[in-house]
């Protein structure tokens, strides 16, 4: 047996060492540095093995003493002893052993590695992952290859220090990082050192990736169910598609099941969503709810859409929605859309319907099915200067009760822009056709209608800058004059339906329009003008610090077209708006619709914002609309309360009622690894009714979240929430 001895000499011992590789004598080891072709951190590359003392065989087995270091591509381990088997590309360590692995480390008392496969163990081991910056200690790591390993008697956490908040301590751990999941079986999670979960099974994220397994339970309280336990479980089925189960135990009513599929290919994506509930116990009746989002590409240009959503009954969405948006929802759209789209046109066949959830104190009438609906839109810019355009539209609208029948529209365009850096004058034409064949009428109306609305406009405007200074700031100040000239004869609509037409609010977008209707029912008999002036205040790269605008309609002519009256007015409310931000954390917008003739604000909006810094920001909100009775105050904010501690609220007061019409309040806790969410919510679900649900989470950061999710809620209320254990931007 050859035997070789280094001295406290790395250099020498490496001299030899490299001298022995080039003679072929130890094939299974080598140098970086030697093969320029293998990357440092290929696994089958060449190893470096350094030590104090060597001993042994280098073509089968070399005994190394004292400051033991073995580097194999990404592997690297350190320790007082090893043995390497050069033929077997294995390592047997002991004494103060570390191994380090692509972002992973592991300490030890004893190790056996082939470092190739990745096969071994270390024991009463110490780890920690790189991913998710979770560490932990066990009885043993048995490494099954590079990606996988079973952890025995072990814990896991993402909190740093030898005492965490929050562990997890498992009989068996088996740890996946090829696919970033990691399971745990006959496992407690403790925090604060108090059991709170125990489950013969617990799956967990080491990365963002999803996977597949028991998601936490949610568990939250409102006051029309009672206790409410949610406990899904998700099936990463592909990479396009999943699917999550969520049984769902709501004490007063009974056990719900729901579940949500979502798919994603080259040509089509998707999700569906089912939920039902037998024998409500407060109905005593069988509860669902259906919805289907489907989009997929046929061919190109040609594309298809659903939107289907069914429900079982009026107060469905208001007693099991977390949705604040959807409580509230009154109609469930059905549509099924076929489009296609050429160079310069596109057309499209619809199907639509609604289901009404009706309130009986405020019941609506259901809007018209369209069964089906035509429609074709074309058009070109500059073509010799001219831009064309020029839609149809055929629609067959459904009604139980209402009048219903077919209507055509016919709408062709031409404009001419003159456009430059100073100005622009846009003069355009166009004919409104429309033409009715109706049925279910009143004995003796006429079943066929038809109109004819020749419309001219010229839009113009110009532009105007200069250098100035906003808060001291050098800025560029624009002022930008705008002239809309309108000009369409009367017809008379009176004995026309109402399909889909209603009077659109008065808007800065709206003066600018030819018809004050929404919708093809009616059309607006004008001969006005409408005077707007805008100023914006600009920084040097473009940024907006401030805009303020003023605009009204003047009539020439009395509106003859209404829906209810002849209006007399010789101009439109004054519209007023202003925004400006005062600084990088300061602003304010404000909006408003006064009546000169009644010498009152029919409509206001006023919006001011706080935000310093993330995790800080308050909100201030006033808004006025007199036609519907509505006159609100909002405050909302969120803000540190201590350095851990984060308050979060939403006041909303009614003027006219004198009562809080919604509320929001909570406190948020962020430690290092986990945070706390306590969040209580009022919010109106019919006329007369509201709903009142208390959240409450338990955040683990990396592991899971325990309790009912808040976050939707917070993120609606709050204009400018943030987690609190989002990363911040550095300043």
């Amino acid at each position: 047996m050859t035997r070789f001895r280094a001295r406290p000499q790395p250099l020498r011992l490496l001299r030899v060492l490299t001298a022995l590789i080039a003679a072929g004598v130890v094939p299974g080891m080598g140098f970086a540095q030697q093969n320029a072709a293998a990357p440092a951190d290929d696994p089958n590359g060449p190893a470096t093995v350094s030590a104090e003392e060597m001993t042994g065989r280098p073509d089968r087995e070399v005994f190394l003493e004292r400051d033991v270091e073995i580097i194999r591509g990404p592997t690297t381990v350190t320790s007082d002893r090893a043995t390497y088997r050069v033929l077997e590309d294995e390592v047997e360590a002991s004494g103060n052993i570390r191994l380090r692995r692509n972002a992973d480390s592991y300490t030890g008392d004893d190790m056996r590695l082939k470092i190739d496969t990745g096969e071994g163990f270390i024991t009463h081991p110490t780890y920690h992952l790189g991913k998710n910056n979770a560490q932990g200690r066990a009885d043993r790591v048995d490494f099954e290859s590079r990606e996988e390993a079973t952890i025995t008697d072990s814990s896991y956490s993402t909190c740093e220090g030898p005492d965490p908040d929050w562990y997890l301590k498992s009989g068996i751990m088996k740890l996946d990082t090829g696919r970033d999941v990691g399971t745990a079986y006959r496992s407690l999670v403790y925090f604060k050192g108090v059991p709170i979960l125990g489950a013969p099974a617990i799956s967990f994220p080491l990365s963002d990736a999803r996977k597949s397994g028991l998601l936490p339970p949610t568990i939250g309280s409102n006051s029309k169910g009672g206790l409410d336990i949610t406990t899904p479980y998700y099936l990463n089925i592909a990479p396009n598609r999943d699917l999550t189960l969520y049984p769902r135990l709501i004490a007063r009513r009974g056990l719900q099941l729901g579940a949500e599929a979502r798919y994603l290919g080259e040509t089509y994506n998707g999700i569906t969503r089912a939920e039902y509930l037998p024998h409500d116990r407060l109905t005593n009746s069988d509860r669902y709810l259906l919805s289907s989002l489907h989009n997929q590409t046929l061919a190109p240009g040609l594309f298809a859409n659903w939107n289907l959503n069914f429900a079982s009954d009026d107060n469905y969405m208001s007693d099991f929605t977390r949705n604040l948006t959807n409580t509230t929802q009154r109609l469930l759209a059905r549509d099924i859309n076929l489009n296609y789209a050429g160079s310069f046109w596109s057309s499209t066949a619809r199907l639509s319907n609604y289901q009404v959830l009706q309130d009986p104190a405020a019941p609506i009438t259901k809007p018209y099915a369209r069964l089906p609906q035509l429609t074709f839109l074309s058009g070109q810019q500059d073509v010799n200067g001219f831009d064309w355009n020029a839609d149809a539209e055929l629609t067959r609208f459904w009604h139980a009760d209402l009048v219903r029948g077919n209507r055509m529209v016919i709408n062709p365009r031409l404009a001419y822009p003159i456009i430059n850096q100073a100005f622009f004058v846009i003069p355009k034409v166009q004919v409104h056709a429309t033409r009715y064949q109706l049925e279910n009428t009143a004995p003796g109306a006429s079943t066929t209608l038809s109109r004819t609305v020749p419309i001219f406009s010229v839009d113009s405007g110009m532009v105007f800058e200069r250098d100035a200074r906003f808060f001291n700031l050098p800025t560029t100040q624009t002022l930008e004059p705008r002239l809309f000239y309108v000009y369409a004869p009367y017809r008379d609509q009176s004995a026309f339906p109402l399909f889909d037409t209603a009077e659109a609010d008065l808007s800065f977008g709206q003066l600018f329009s030819e018809n004050r209707f929404i919708g093809n029912d009616r059309i607006s008999n004008s001969n006005q003008l409408t005077a707007a002036l805008v100023s914006r205040f600009l920084e040097p790269s473009g940024a907006l610090r401030a805009r303020f605008a003023i605009g009204q309609r003047y009539y020439f002519t009395d509106q003859r077209v209404s829906l209810t009256s002849t209006a007399t007015e010789s101009r439109s409310d004054l519209l007023l708006s202003a925004y400006t931000q005062l600084s990088r954390s300061l602003s304010f917008e404000g909006n408003t619709q006064y009546s000169q003739s009644l010498h009152k604000l029919r409509r206001a909006s006023l919006f001011g914002q706080w935000q310093p810094e993330p995790g800080k920001v308050l909100n201030l909100r006033y808004r006025r609309d007199l036609p519907n009775n509505l006159e609100q105050v909002e405050v909302s904010g969120q803000w540190p309360i201590s350095r851990r501690w984060y308050g979060v609220a939403r006041v909303n007061y009614s003027l006219p009622d004198k009562r809080i019409a919604e509320s929001l309040g909570g406190i948020e806790y962020k430690a290092d690894c986990w945070v706390f969410r306590l969040v209580g919510q009022r919010i109106p679900t019919a006329t007369q009714q509201s709903t009142s649900a208390i959240y409450f989470q338990l955040e683990l950061t990396g592991l899971t979240r325990l309790g009912s999710n808040p976050l939707d809620a917070l993120r609606a209320a709050v204009p400018g929430y943030q987690m609190v254990n989002q990363p911040r931007p550095n300043p």
